[in-house]
């Protein structure tokens, strides 16, 4: 099912831009251990990376992915290149080329962006979504809803919840996986805390922090008019945007920092390069007379 506007998966509570429709036949054991109930079982940080990855790998292949010279993974790079690693993570980005509005990040610390986030904000808008993504991978929320998305599936059988081991996964698990990744709801306290941790990331960095409250007031402004009641059900166990960009406001108000963000321009072509035009040097040939 495709939306028009889809909310940020990490930053705004993903909606889903697409309905992987694999199913999964499951045997009397994976029944048992759904009814019974997973609450046993724990993933560890290792396995939420392993099966993050492998899910991501997929969605990789079944999603038109930006190449390393498109324009997009360029702009990405610049603004982005120098934020691949913290403490306790290391990412990779990749672009989407979807005409809509999202992101997502996962326990391994893939982050995929996509084109028409890139479309409508700015070096600093995109910092402070991404910053907030970087946050859910940071504070574990992403391993967290990894171990939610496969328990979800019932992809472990009686024996696995008792002995705390995920088992191996079929391809079209992974794509539910995937698909319940993208879609992932994080708490009000999670997404408060992730909020933070884009702020002081771009303070930290020396970043425009005022872009933060700017991106808010972008999806506040996209929850107005047809798709509102859509979005506003959707939306209803996260905090308001219009809420948490006063929040991000009131932070910079509180650091003496706070100015009214205004937009820069968002370039998302291809520099141009100069062609050097090498000239040719003739020399002239000296003859010399014989006396």
């Amino acid at each position: 099912m495709k939306n028009k506007f889809i909310v940020l998966g990490i930053l705004f509570a993903s909606l889903s831009f697409t309905k992987m429709q694999a199913q999964i036949n499951f045997g009397e054991k994976a029944i048992g251990a759904l009814q019974k109930g997973v609450t046993s079982f724990t993933l560890t940080n290792a396995d939420a990376a392993k099966l993050s990855k492998e899910a991501v790998d997929k969605l990789d292949a079944e999603h038109e992915v930006a190449g390393p010279n498109d324009p997009y993974t360029l702009r990405l790079n610049r603004v982005f290149g120098k934020h691949t690693s913290g403490e306790g993570y290391t990412l990779n980005y990749k672009v989407y080329k979807i005409k809509e509005v999202n992101a997502f990040a996962t326990a391994d610390g893939s982050v995929r962006v996509y084109s028409g986030l890139m479309d409508i904000m700015d070096d600093n808008e995109l910092l402070a979504v991404i910053g907030h993504e970087i946050g859910h991978v940071a504070n574990n929320d992403s391993r967290d809803a990894m171990r939610a998305a496969y328990q979800k599936e019932a992809l472990i059988d009686g024996a696995s919840s008792q002995s705390a081991t995920i088992s191996s996964v079929t391809d079209s698990q992974l794509g539910k996986i995937g698909s319940a990744m993208i879609d992932s709801k994080h708490s009000r306290k999670q997404e408060a805390e992730a909020d933070l941790f884009a702020y002081n990331f771009m303070k930290k960095n020396g970043y425009n922090v005022n872009a933060e409250e700017s991106a808010f007031r972008i999806l506040a402004k996209m929850s107005e008019g047809k798709e509102a009641s859509f979005l506003e059900k959707m939306m209803s166990s996260h905090p308001d945007s219009k809420q948490r960009a006063e929040d991000a406001k009131k932070r910079a108000e509180k650091d003496g920092v706070y100015k009214a963000y205004v937009q820069q321009k968002i370039d998302n072509t291809a520099p141009v390069v100069k062609k050097t035009t090498t000239k040719k040097t003739t020399t002239k040939k000296t003859t010399t007379k014989k006396k």
